[in-house]
């Protein structure tokens, strides 16, 4: 079992950066591939990035791609998102996500999930 905890979500402008981060206990931090995924109101959950365990491998949405940055620090037990020129279609709640066997870069390969961090980009 792990818990997810995100914090860092807040209201900027269009243009500004922002960083996100989740920290986790319980079991080995380093077993999990972790990522982020995103669900703005009436659209589908959106996957955001991804970083291996090692965090050598990381993988993101074609929307993001250039932007975000995803990184992990196995010794503190967090992955961040560092979130630059943010648009107002960046507007979601974004969720941090964990799996036991893979870098999960779909839904139904996370084992875990975080309660969620509200970001919202006005423009």
């Amino acid at each position: 079992q792990v818990q997810l905890v995100e914090s860092g979500g807040g209201l900027v402008q269009a243009g500004d950066s922002l960083r996100l981060s989740c920290a986790a206990s319980g079991r080995a931090f380093s077993d999990y591939g972790m990522a982020w995924f995103r669900q703005a109101p009436g659209k589908e959950r959106e996957f955001v990035a991804a970083v291996s365990r090692t965090g050598r491998g990381t993988y993101y949405g074609d929307s993001v791609k250039g932007r975000f940055t995803i990184s992990r620090d196995n010794a503190r037990n967090t992955v961040s998102l560092q979130m630059n020129s943010l648009k107002s279609e960046d507007t979601a709640v974004y969720v941090c996500a964990a799996a036991v066997t893979s870098t999960p870069t779909r839904s139904r390969e996370c084992d875990y999930w975080g309660q969620g961090t509200q970001v919202t980009v006005s423009s």
